[in-house]
């Protein structure tokens, strides 16, 4: 009686009416609540849950009830508003989406009536404008309140009339639940002298991500958090009730808080993230300079090899000396404490004595790179203003309408060979510059980062005490200068030469061609090679560390992310050689370090005397696994920008929890997370996070499941505009030498292993990826994708074929379409497959759904599809509102909600 009542009740205008208002209020609904994982969100994912319990303290407890009183809501809404400030902290959004059960008993006849009426209401919420709990309470309020008066709509009519997304991997509309049991944990059902007990039903299972149950029993609060086992560990189910629980405490005794001024650490987590995890001073060089320490390592080993180039090597004391006479040369020409010195030199020999020699003048040298056009050479000497410029004849003719002084070290030798090799009497102080290096420009104009000698100094102590001192005693190491002057790791690896290690620039030529490169640091007998992950992935297919390969015992792989494939390769070697170190050019080279191993990359630790910091858009610290941008403090941190009042001060802030005067921090605009085991975990550049179809995707992490497939070298992957200027992920592969892939292989590995939206709707295959002078992919030297015409000289040959290549050009924007094309690999989504499937059934009259465009994505086999439907009959089904009553009763909508879960 009831089911057949609520399908005659629901229809006509109060179904239109609840159908609007739905409409209304999830337009545009975020399709996704990204609470950070612990593991990567599947296709598929098990539903087999973990579940954590928890209580609140009673003042707390009666906080929130006076609360809820006070301002005419109820329990449920005052702890569901901060349940959705705790998500909306998880995942870095202002509008989400909650599910909540409701009974669906509004009615005096079904009060006593044993049956399944539940519904699912899906509770949307605006933390927008950062408002204070008691206006975020009163937004909750009111929606509450509305979804309350058009609860009757199914939710799975509500969600097929949204025209929502399917995917495998998260449930549609919303991920995240909330309830509250009043029942005080009485007996619901009385049926005579039974008594009714729940019982377990086996292991825990659920369908969403999370879902949070808060039970009010005799005058206290308590809860269960159940969540999805595949994607979360247990210790971050812990983590988040003690986040809860801190957040209601706190509103509990100040509702009138901001939502970006509500705590969610307790003291000892916070006081883990600041300090204890930062805990790293250490006596470095102090009182002292780069070429002080220079001078008294060659006074140590003055016969030692310090730099070897192809057929020519130097000496410490041959160095000191030609370092000294270039110095007194630099001089004579005004260089002093603060100047800068332009250094445009190729690899070699030279190029160790101009970094010294300017460094013993007083002076700081500003890396030019030779390969670089002449008028970016030009614009940065111009920018630095300065007054010398030390090159080489060939490359001087170049900088025509350079004013200043230029000192040609080939042409000029006899000149600079008279003067006396003792080096000038200097007062350089630690505080004064070192160098000046200009950032390469991807994000903007070139800056120049003003970086002083107890930075350099510094660097040169964390690495000693955290990879060479693991060398034992022995030999010096046999470091490879690997790294363009222009590029800040080579400071990481000339600095070495305060520590007698003996150096070798690679020639230009040798170090493109990584046959070449590998045969080379076999030939050397080079132990420590430091390089970009893009470099090392080549030279890892080049048998770099195979054994009887290269006598290679540490690889510090830094510049770029290091990524999944690489990561396990270096795991997985004898020894485990790899280091993964990251810093950017403002904090002078390398802040946080790691050794290689286990199964996850991340960037380990801050470095001696550098402290890292997670925080928040407000600021605050983010807790551990919480997204936050990496901000780093510490001797490592540049002076600032060359020039650039404005910029420095933007990205060079006060440090607050420090307690050193003066101390700033540099915002890095990288995303990161504190992992429970205290290491840094990097998650990508702010500014490269997408927004597609309403989904935050980071490319990061569709390239490491990319990397996955045996056929796959290298990848890259970007957004980019397609021709409508909607933004569409584009993959850039490389195929495994001798090898070929196809877009289809591709497509299906990722399909398989990730949700839809994450799946680029365009691959280019490459030979290789385009790479700068400092070894980093170019990103603004990736090609365009190209529309790939596989089928299109294939027209259609049947009239459903020819009906669908309509439908498919006007849902997707294009001329054409060949029957042979995949409808994905022309820039198709599960939001535009619906449409296709939508229209084909209008057509063609047969119930189609939508799976079969990703069974059958090309015109000819969905066609072929069709064609079979129509042959066995399979009808449209009719709209519901004619649905026939003869017959078995229907079932309620919540009676079928049952038998779908």
């Amino acid at each position: 009686d009831y089911a057949l009542w609520q399908r005659a009740y629901l229809s006509g205008e109060r179904l239109e009416g609840q159908l609007a208002y739905w409409r209304a209020r999830l337009a545009d609904a975020p399709p996704l609540l990204e609470i950070p994982t612990d593991h990567p969100r599947a296709v598929g994912p098990r539903p087999r849950a973990g579940s954590h319990r928890f209580a609140l303290s009673t003042r707390a407890t009666r906080g929130l009830q006076a609360l809820a009183r006070r301002e005419g809501a109820t329990l449920f809404m005052t702890l569901l508003a901060g349940w959705q400030a705790l998500l909306g902290r998880y995942a870095g959004q202002d509008d989400l989406v909650v599910g909540t059960p409701v009974a669906g008993r509004d009615r005096r006849e079904t009060e006593d009536l044993v049956g399944l009426f539940v519904n699912m209401l899906a509770l949307r919420v605006d933390l927008s404008a950062d408002p204070s709990f008691l206006q975020l309470l009163s937004r909750v309020r009111k929606a509450a309140l509305e979804a309350y008066a058009h609860q009757d709509l199914p939710f799975e009519r509500l969600v097929e009339e949204l025209v929502v997304g399917r995917s495998l991997a998260h449930a549609p509309l919303f991920q995240v639940t909330f309830a509250l049991d009043r029942s005080g944990g009485r007996d619901l059902l009385e049926l005579g002298e039974l008594r009714p007990e729940p019982f377990a039903t086996g292991a825990a299972v659920t369908r969403f991500d999370l879902g949070l149950t808060m039970r009010e029993e005799d005058g206290s609060l308590s809860g269960v958090l159940l969540y999805r086992a595949a994607l979360f560990e247990p210790e971050t189910g812990e983590r988040m009730l003690r986040h809860l629980e801190v957040l209601l405490e706190a509103v509990a005794a100040d509702p009138r808080l901001r939502l970006s001024d509500v705590p969610l650490l307790d003291d000892a987590e916070r006081a883990q993230v600041l300090h204890a995890w930062n805990a790293t001073a250490v006596q470095h060089p102090e009182g002292c300079c780069v070429h002080t320490l220079f001078a008294e390592q060659a006074a140590c080993t003055p016969d030692a090899l310090a730099v070897v180039f192809e057929d020519r090597t130097l000496s410490y004391a041959e160095l000191e000396r030609e370092a000294n006479r270039l110095a007194r040369h630099l001089r004579r020409l005004g260089v002093a404490p603060e100047v800068l010195v332009g250094v445009c030199l190729e690899r070699g020999l030279d190029l160790l004595v101009a970094v010294l020699g300017v460094l013993k003048a007083g002076g700081a040298y500003v890396p030019l790179d030779p390969a670089s056009p002449s008028e970016r050479q030009r614009t940065l000497l111009a920018d630095a203003h300065a007054p010398v410029l030390l090159t080489q004849a060939h490359l001087a003719a170049r900088l025509e309408g350079y004013r200043g002084a230029v000192v040609r070290l080939d042409a000029d030798r006899e000149i600079i060979a008279r003067e006396p090799d003792e080096a000038p009497r200097v007062e350089v102080a630690p505080r004064n510059l070192a160098y000046v290096i200009y950032t390469s420009g991807s994000t903007g104009t070139p800056k120049g980062v003003l970086v002083e000698h107890r930075s350099v100094l510094n660097l040169f102590a964390a690495l000693r005490e955290a990879i060479y001192a693991g060398r034992g005693a022995g030999a010096p190491p046999r470091v490879s200068m690997n790294g363009p002057l222009s590029f800040d790791t080579s400071v990481k690896q000339w600095v070495q030469l305060l520590g007698g290690a003996t150096l070798y620039p690679v020639p230009e030529a040798v170090r493109v061609d990584p046959g070449a490169m590998t045969d080379y640091l076999r030939r050397h007998r080079v132990e420590v090679l430091d390089c970009t992950p893009s470099q090392l992935r080549m030279l890892l297919g080049e048998g770099l560390l195979e054994k009887g390969g290269t006598g290679v015992t540490d690889v510090l792989a830094a510049g770029e992310a290091l990524d999944e494939g690489v990561w396990e390769v270096l795991a997985a070697t004898e020894g485990r050689p790899g280091w993964n170190l990251y810093g950017p050019t403002e904090c002078t080279v390398d802040v946080a370090l790691s050794r290689v191993w286990g199964t996850r990359p991340v960037i380990g630790r801050p470095v001696a005397n550098a402290r890292a910091y997670v925080l928040d858009p407000a600021g605050e610290p983010a807790p551990v696994g919480i997204p936050g941008e990496l901000y780093v403090g510490g001797v490592g941190v540049a002076r600032g920008y060359l020039g650039r009042a404005a910029q420095t001060s933007e990205s060079f802030v006060p440090d607050p929890f420090s307690g050193e005067a003066g101390a700033r921090l540099y915002r890095t605009g990288d995303r990161v997370r504190w992992l429970a085991d205290g290491t840094l975990e990097y998650l990508g550049r702010l500014d490269f996070q997408v927004k597609i179809r309403g989904f935050r995707i980071e490319p990061g992490e569709v390239e490491a499941v990319l990397r996955e497939h045996a056929l796959v070298r290298q990848v890259m992957v970007v957004a980019r505009e397609d021709a409508r200027g909607e933004k569409r992920l584009v993959a850039y592969v490389v195929p495994e030498a001798g090898t070929e892939v196809t877009r289809a292989e591709l497509r299906t590995h990722l399909r398989e292993r990730v949700p839809e939206h994450m799946v680029p709707s365009a691959f280019v295959l490459l030979e290789a990826l385009p790479l700068n002078a400092s070894g980093k992919v170019d990103r603004r030297a990736l090609p365009p994708p190209e529309h790939e015409e596989v089928g299109a000289s294939v027209a259609p040959r049947t009239m459903v074929e020819e009906v669908l290549a309509g439908i498919w050009a006007e849902v997707l924007g294009i001329e054409r379409v060949g029957v042979e094309e995949s409808f994905f690999e022309l820039g198709g989504h599960s939001l535009l497959a619906m449409r296709v499937v939508s229209r084909a059934r209008e057509a063609f009259r047969v119930e189609l759904p939508l799976r079969a465009l990703f069974e059958a994505p090309t015109v000819a086999a969905l066609a072929e599809r069709i064609e079979g439907l129509r042959r066995a009959g399979a009808e449209a089904a009719p709209p519901i509102e004619r649905a026939r009553r003869e017959g078995p009763l229907p079932l309620s909508f919540a009676q079928q909600r049952l038998w779908l879960v």
